[in-house]
């Protein structure tokens, strides 16, 4: 399952994409300007981005310049009723993806978003952070306690966390974005995977913020 950030200000066409994703597995959120836009896009929670570019208040492509200059490996794909090819080409070098034309069918919005997971998925075999290293491909940490396998569950919550080093996150965010839980909806579960984690990462790899949540050590 992957986030995905929807950025287009066409509600319903928000929720037909919104409806077409979910249904192939993922978790969509979505917003209708672009400075909404920009900052999701730069809080962390993404895994891609959907961008038109006729957004209110801010233009696609000056998000799009934002995304690349603090998170140049999100990937985003525009999806614009715009189709003329110059158009097409600048948006291309200003550093989307791909370039989505409306209309579209939504099994092929699908298979590209997909395609794109796939891609960014592939570059990366390890991520390292606060001691430890994380690898993506065999799922183990490496660390103070040696080479440890990980359960699905340890592997993607302690991946979440190493890709947000220093950034506190709340339970609630935890239970969203990993478990996929609904907004308003509590469970110990957070805390009875960060005491995992501690156990095969060490008992320094998981900072607890009182009152706030959890942080990763940088």
């Amino acid at each position: 399952m992957a986030a995905i950030l929807v950025a287009e200000d066409d509600d319903h066409l928000a929720a037909l994409i919104r409806r077409a994703l979910t249904a192939a597995g993922h978790r969509v959120e979505h917003v209708s300007d672009g400075v909404a836009a920009a900052t999701e896009a730069l809080s962390g929670r993404f895994d891609l981005v959907l961008l038109d570019v006729g957004l209110p208040r801010m233009d696609g492509l000056q998000v799009l310049a934002g995304i690349r200059e603090a998170a140049p490996g999100l990937p985003v794909l525009i999806v614009t009723a715009d189709n003329a090819p110059a158009h097409v080409v600048s948006g291309l070098q200003a550093g989307a993806d791909d370039y989505i034309v409306k209309p579209f069918r939504f099994d092929e919005l699908v298979a590209r978003v997909e395609t794109r997971l796939r891609s960014a998925r592939t570059t990366e075999t390890s991520l390292a952070c606060g001691g430890l290293a994380l690898d993506l491909v065999a799922r183990t940490v490496s660390g103070p306690l040696g080479i440890v396998s990980l359960p699905t569950r340890e592997f993607e919550l302690l991946e979440y966390f190493m890709r947000r080093p220093g950034r506190v996150l709340s339970r609630e965010q935890l239970l969203r974005d990993v478990w996929g839980y609904g907004t308003g909806q509590s469970s110990n579960v957070v805390d009875v995977y960060v005491r995992y984690l501690r156990q095969k990462a060490g008992a320094d790899c998981i900072q607890t913020v009182r009152g706030e949540g959890y942080r990763m050590a940088g």
